[in-house]
């Protein structure tokens, strides 16, 4: 009879599912969400729901393995952990001695969210060596620097209150592909008379269900929410009470919104006037209204810019007052660890550099490993991520993965692109067979997961990787011999009111707790009265910033570039998989090899729907099928990612398309702003 014991989803994800795993003869046989926990409610998404296929996949990675083929061949030999690790001790001392310490590059992300495994023992060796620091941008920066500037805090209105919204705007969230924990809240508001728009280039399952879909230009949300404010105030719907205690700057707003009518904004966004205004008033006057707001509209030029002008929209109607009012990008802010002491930076003035160790924007890997000098990058280390399919300007990265002279070490527990392109190959363990301690960026429930498996073959957590392997490299401080309880009762110590009552002992019993943000029962409401994380604690509107310009790779971008490539590509997560994370799947390449076409652009290429076709621009190409509908509006087309390239017949992904341009705010992505033209395979 199968056993259920308690585990956490670590998947990049807002919803952090707490799991119940049916264990029998040492194999998962089934995983299902917990339904005492408030968000989880009891059940899982299909792709975690399937996890076993990856949990005992017959190519797990088992064992250290040394690269005998060319980079990029995926040919290697079992070795020893011993000797793994002492040839990466010994070529990283070779490096440091020959071209200094930031010469070695980390490269690692959201493989999994859980602090211990991805942010703790890693910092650590890093910081004592001296490597050059990374700067995580590639996912959520721009709309997270947005959301601080403007609120002061990551915080964000409840998954639990959209029941109670009476209109809700999905603005860039498909909440069925990418956040169905939220979906049965909205469920429930609809059947009490709620509204429910979505607003995004591209119509998805939510889009489908939802009462309005409004088709807009990539890149010009901004646009939209200044056209909305713009008629808002000139119709005084705002909330006067509420921005008079509450705010400042709302003159020269309402100076600056008079740059941003209607007749404008709709030639900027693609929808019409009358939409503007109608969805401006009815946003305006039918409350509560929430904005579930996702990290799609960030992932542009204009990205900051757009996060920024969205999150000013619920202070100016007074949406944070009510139960079910205001918006929730994040609530990653809330989750105040102690960051410095799991992750000890301080380490770094005894790396012998001196000075603060330069930092490597992760979006530009591949100018950093095939332009960067002084020192040049002569050895990475990938851990959480998959460079090799999901960065962008792929070509580029590829080409500085392929040095011999780049000392690549890769910690996996599949064989992905990037780990074929290793000189030595680490095999790392899931979720169900390490401890760890999860944050959400989509509910205010902290969770620790411990193992309820044993690790197969040979294969360790990634703190204990870099705990043998600063023992290696003769690293005698205390903190890199802490265990990974240790780690989780360091972050725990931050002395946060949030965390209060929240210890290794309580979640070890229990597996979740609510963060402590309200009383018990209560909701949390961060700014019903005010309570603005920034300096005069109220809501700046800032309007010197809210200057508004189409991106230069757009429709009404730079006129020189949109001749030779006239569609606009967006490159929107899979329904079917997570970043690149279940790309063996064939359900996920089916997904990720289409392209998503207007039936009138797709007439005027000749296409027809199941026509193989090359997307293409200066910075690559890629083969992709063509499905030509109505779920894009004319001008843009959309490939779902990331693909695995060793899955791909030309070895490329959508990413051979992408730019490593940055947004305008905290160094992010801009995958958004692409363009591209299609044509016809000829066989």
């Amino acid at each position: 009879m199968a056993e259920l014991r308690r585990s956490v989803c670590p998947l990049d994800c807002p919803d952090a599912c707490a799991l119940l795993v049916a264990i029998e003869n040492g194999r998962v046989t089934r995983l299902r969400g917990d339904p005492e926990h408030p968000v989880t409610r009891g059940f899982v998404c299909e792709k975690v729901a399937r996890y076993a296929d990856r949990q005992h996949s017959p190519e797990r990675l088992l064992y250290p393995q040394r690269r005998i083929g060319r980079k990029g061949e995926g040919r290697f030999e079992r070795i020893s952990w011993e000797a793994a690790l002492g040839e990466i001790a010994e070529r990283l001392n070779a490096v440091v001695a020959r071209y200094g310490s930031e010469a070695v590059l980390p490269y690692s992300y959201a493989g999994t969210m859980g602090i211990v495994q991805g942010a703790s023992m890693d910092r650590r060796f890093f910081h004592r060596l001296g490597a050059s620091r990374l700067e995580r941008t590639i996912c959520s920066a721009a709309g997270s620097a947005a959301l601080s500037m403007t609120l002061g805090h990551r915080y964000g209105l409840e998954p639990e209150q959209f029941r109670h919204s009476r209109l809700v705007l999905l603005w860039g969230a498909n909440v069925l592909g990418a956040n169905v924990h939220l979906w049965p809240f909205l469920v429930e508001a609809v059947r009490r008379g709620a509204k429910l728009y979505t607003i995004d280039p591209v119509r998805n399952r939510t889009g489908r269900l939802s009462h309005r879909h409004y088709f807009i230009h990539p890149g010009s949300d901004a646009a939209l929410a200044l056209g909305m404010m713009h008629v808002i105030v000139r119709e005084r719907l705002y909330d006067a009470d509420y921005v008079e205690r509450y705010t400042e700057g709302f003159q020269a707003l309402r100076q600056r919104l008079e740059q941003y009518p209607p007749t404008r904004v709709a030639k900027l966004t693609g929808l019409a006037e009358s939409e503007i205004v109608e969805l401006a008033r009815e946003y305006a006057t039918r409350r509560p209204a929430a904005i579930r707001l996702n990290y799609g509209v960030q992932r542009n030029e204009r990205g900051g810019l757009a996060v920024r002008a969205i999150s000013l929209l619920p202070a100016l109607v007074g949406a944070w007052r009510d139960v079910g009012g205001g918006l929730l990008l994040s609530t990653s802010g809330a989750f105040h660890l102690d960051r410095a002491a799991l992750e000890r930076p301080d380490l770094e003035q005894l790396s012998g550099l001196g000075r603060p160790a330069r930092a490597i924007n992760m979006v530009e890997l591949g100018r950093a490993l095939t332009e960067l000098r002084n020192p040049p990058v002569m050895a990475l280390f990938v851990y959480n991520s998959n460079p090799a399919a999901v960065a962008p300007n792929q070509n580029l990265v590829l080409e500085g993965l392929r040095r011999e002279d780049l000392f690549t070490v890769v910690i996996e527990q599949m064989p992905t692109d990037t780990a074929a392109y290793a000189d030595i190959l680490l095999p790392a363990t899931t979720f169900l067979e390490h401890t760890d301690l999860y944050i959400s960026y989509g509910h205010y429930y902290l969770s620790l997961a411990r193992p309820v498996l044993e690790p197969p073959g040979e294969a360790k957590p990634n703190a204990e990787v870099f705990r043998l392997l600063a023992a290696r490299m003769g690293f005698q401080e205390p903190c890199f011999r802490d265990s990974d309880e240790d780690l989780v009762r360091t972050a725990l110590a931050s002395g946060h009111p949030f965390l209060e009552g929240i210890s290794w002992d309580a979640l070890a019993e229990r597996g979740w707790m609510r963060l402590r943000v309200a009383p018990e029962g209560q909701p949390f409401q961060p700014f019903a009265q005010g309570g603005f994380g920034t300096a005069s604690g109220r809501l700046d509107f800032a309007p010197e910033t809210l200057e508004y310009a189409p991106p230069s790779e757009s429709r009404l971008g730079d006129a020189h570039l949109r001749a030779r490539y006239p569609l606009e590509l967006v490159t929107p997560k899979a329904d079917s998989g997570l970043n690149s994370s279940f790309g063996y799947r064939d359900s996920v390449d089916r997904e990720t090899a289409t392209l998503a076409m207007h039936e009138e652009d797709a007439a005027l290429r000749g296409i027809r729907d199941g026509d193989r076709v090359r997307v293409y621009n200066a910075r690559g190409a890629v083969v992709l099928t063509a499905r030509v509908g109505r779920d894009v509006m004319r001008g843009v087309v959309a490939a779902r990612s990331v693909r695995w390239l060793r899955r791909a017949p030309d070895g490329r992904n959508v990413n051979a398309l992408t730019s490593d341009r940055l947004a305008d705010l905290g160094g992010g992505a801009t995958f958004y702003s692409c363009l591209v033209e299609v044509e016809r395979c000829s066989d």
